[in-house]
């Protein structure tokens, strides 16, 4: 099959950015396409709609070449979970929980076995696979067992990018470095470099451009400027960048920064609201005065309900709890919330009962048996008939104790299906297992609206459409924008690109 693979010489050169440009700017030409990664390490994720469950960087990516997101995109989806450990899915479903070390010795050749059937399978369907490389092609002492870039680039004998981001500095000597430590068979693949996250004048660049360009005997193929439409992180150390206060937001919301913090994608359309100012906060953080404080989704529950408790945050919220502050918790964050964590069989590490914050009435018991599946209900709280569309990916199941009490506040069902959602009657704590529940933009909006009465607040309107709109206004602006500044008719002569 046609393939084009995007590798970086570093981690967040902007692969996945690149990769999902093409594929919208590809698809917007008529050709069937389909993004790829063989294997990805990463916490944010999603569920297809055959339940299995994928990097959500590849949904980005599906999405950007306008078809349904599939396991083949990402056969092998790594979980990190602590303890130099990782959650192993394969084809979509999780199968074990292995040390990087073990990995290699057991799921090796399976993998390579497992890239290649996903590729062939993609191959019936699309004309075009565009694969998203990770890290970077030249770790020499991780390319014996590399599922991810130049053994995927020759098995298909594709036609590669390299992506360098210049931001970092020492661009040039990234781009020398990583051609000079691939193999001659891996180099001669390699048919254009892309310079990403340029700001300035891009004259500026002429010079070194030239140099690199005779030096490589490979073209540039482009100078991408920075931009603000940036992907969804597929890594937390992106958290550790502070998003600045917006001038004219009105409602500031706090998101606790778990250890082991996962899918915090659920929050990009909390940031795209022009009234919300988002903090990400660590665990020994002074909670302050947030409007909100979000406890959000975790690879490994008891774990980070430990962390929490031992760091003194999981006091703070029971105080801010008290004097009326809204909490929401999204799957471990719900979790988390509820009175009971309990695990029998040690999967998350000492077999144990573990006390929750008590703020949910909600026993939960973890268990080998991972719950992933779309769904699609109506709401009941904060605005009833509101259709909801999302997912869930949890180990273990939460059992609602009968009276649906703590003390005497009563708590009612966020959605119609009982065991999704909680929230008491006062509507300050809320707790669901919905991945994906912001990108409701009627629900978000009625959400962030009793945030606002309580402040003395006008409402915001309702009648919005959901943030996949937004993503999708999104995707077109970042294809323009590579579409102006990339040159891919120098690489493919003999094709309509």
């Amino acid at each position: 099959m046609k393939a084009i693979m995007v590798v970086g010489t570093t981690s967040h050169a902007g692969k996945s950015f690149m990769t999902a440009a093409l594929c919208r700017i590809l698809a917007r030409q008529g050709w069937r396409v389909a993004p790829f990664k063989g294997q990805n390490m990463a916490l944010n994720s999603y569920v297809t709609s055959t339940g299995g469950e994928i990097g959500y960087a590849q949904a980005v990516q599906a999405w950007a070449a306008g078809v349904n997101p599939r396991v083949e995109m990402n056969p092998i989806l790594l979980k990190p979970q602590g303890n130099m450990t990782s959650q192993v899915i394969l084809r979509g479903k999780a199968v074990g929980t292995v040390s990087a070390a073990d990995y290699y010795e057991k799921y090796f050749d399976l993998g390579w076995e497992i890239v290649q059937e996903a590729l062939y399978r993609l191959s019936l369907e699309f004309d075009l696979v565009i694969c998203e490389g990770a890290g970077s092609p030249a770790e020499v002492n991780l390319k014996h067992r590399d599922l991810t870039n130049m053994r995927v680039a020759k098995h298909l004998n594709a036609t590669t990018i390299l992506v360098v981001d210049i931001e970092r500095g020492g661009a040039f000597a990234h781009v020398v470095g990583t051609l000079e430590l691939l193999e001659p068979n891996e180099r001669s693949l390699i048919k254009g470099i892309v310079i990403n996250k340029f700001r300035g004048d891009k004259s500026l660049l002429t010079s070194g451009v030239e140099w690199l360009e005779k030096h490589t005997g490979i073209p540039v193929l482009g100078i991408i400027p920075w931009s603000d439409n940036i992907l969804p992180a597929e890594d937390s150390l992106d958290l550790f960048e502070q998003r600045p206060k917006k001038h004219h937001s009105e409602l500031d919301i706090n998101i606790v920064r778990l250890p082991r913090i996962s899918n915090f994608t659920d929050f990009d359309p909390l940031e795209a609201e022009p009234s919300v100012s988002i903090k990400y906060i660590n665990l020994k953080d002074s909670l302050g005065h947030p409007d909100a404080v979000i406890i959000p989704g975790t690879k490994t529950t008891v774990a980070d309900l430990v962390a929490m408790e031992n760091s003194g945050l999981a006091q703070q919220l029971r105080e801010y709890s008290a004097a009326g502050g809204t909490i929401l918790g999204i799957c471990g964050g719900f979790q988390i919330l509820g009175q009971r964590v309990i695990d029998p069989e040690g999967f998350e590490g000492e077999p144990g009962e573990y006390k929750g914050l008590n703020l949910l009435p909600i026993t939960t018991i973890l268990s080998q048996n991972k719950i992933a599946r779309q769904r699609q209900v109506y709401s009941q709280y904060p605005q009833a008939g509101l259709p909801i569309d999302g997912y869930e990916i949890h180990q273990g199941r939460s059992r609602i104790n009968q009276k649906m009490k703590i003390a005497d506040e009563e708590f009612y069902q966020i959605f119609d299906d009982p065991g999704l959602g909680l929230v008491n009657s006062s509507q300050s704590i809320w707790g669901c297992y919905l991945h994906g529940i912001f990108d409701n933009g009627p629900w978000r909006r009625s959400w962030l609206n009793h945030l606002r009465k309580q402040r003395g607040m006008s409402s915001l309107a309702t009648g919005i459409p959901n943030y996949r709109e937004e993503r999708e206004a999104g995707l077109n602006s970042l294809a323009d924008v590579v579409n102006r500044n990339l040159n891919l008719k120098s690489l493919f002569s003999d094709q309509s690109y």
